[in-house]
């Protein structure tokens, strides 16, 4: 068992937030070039942007949110030696869930599928929580998750 793996659904992540925050470059560009911004009060405002980069702003800022406790349970998994097949599925489904919560909410923004998509999220969060808990109360069980 290659418990280095664990790392991959961690670098999706970081591929994601970098992928937004590629976004955001472009969708502005494109508002300034549409003349959609109120020049005046860009840089301390973000209502002088126009919604579609309200949009994406708000979508990065949703990857510094809980993407920071998936780090941070992440990396406990691997240094505990927890970090197994059943703790990388998990991070798995954590990351492939976060990419479906950022394509809603920077495409449809159909908020009742975005909190659903969120919710499920939250419960992988719980999950790599319970196994990070394990894994300190039980070392023994370790190598089994």
């Amino acid at each position: 068992m290659n418990q280095d793996l664990i790392f991959i659904p961690l670098l999706i992540q970081i591929i994601l937030t970098l992928f937004v925050f590629y976004r955001i470059g472009a969708v502005k560009e494109e508002a300034v070039k549409n003349g959609e911004v109120d020049q005046s009060r860009r840089a301390l405002h973000d209502d002088a942007w126009p919604e579609s980069v309200q949009k994406v702003n708000n979508n990065i800022r949703n990857q510094f949110e809980t993407p920071v406790l998936f780090y941070v349970l992440v990396i406990l998994l691997w240094l505990l030696g927890a970090a197994g097949p059943l703790a990388q599925a998990i991070a798995l489904a954590y990351a492939l869930l976060r990419i479906a919560h950022a394509r809603v909410h920077l495409g449809s923004n159909i908020v009742r599928l975005r909190k659903r998509l969120f919710q499920a999220s939250m419960v992988m969060l719980f999950i790599l929580t319970g196994l990070v808990l394990l894994a300190l109360v039980d070392p023994g069980l370790s190598g089994n998750l």
